[in-house]
């Protein structure tokens, strides 16, 4: 099952408290960046974070985005947004750009 369009677009109004997300359309996937950095995407209407130590406060449950993936983390609550961006900040602590 592919994501579709509204809950992407929700999962992006909902990460409006940060500047600089991008969002790229991947098989009918979304992969999202802050800064340019890979930290997670939408995968079956769900909001999956790449797995750091800075995000594990956080107590989220690992989750695999598609057959053979690594795992990572499922968020919840992506109602409330200044968690929402608490973990995209702490993910990418982790991160580096892809050059």
């Amino acid at each position: 099952m592919a994501t579709t369009k509204e809950y992407k677009d929700f999962v992006l109004e909902q990460l409006n408290l940060l500047d600089n997300i991008t969002c790229k359309s991947m098989m009918g996937e979304y992969l999202l960046y802050y800064n340019g950095i890979l930290f997670g995407g939408i995968y079956d209407d769900r909001l999956l974070v790449k797995i750091g130590d800075s995000n594990k406060k956080y107590n989220m449950r690992e989750s695999i985005p598609y057959e053979r993936a690594k795992p990572m983390y499922l968020v919840d609550d992506i109602d409330n947004q200044e968690k929402l961006r608490d973990i995209v900040l702490d993910t990418c602590k982790d991160l580096r750009v892809k050059k």
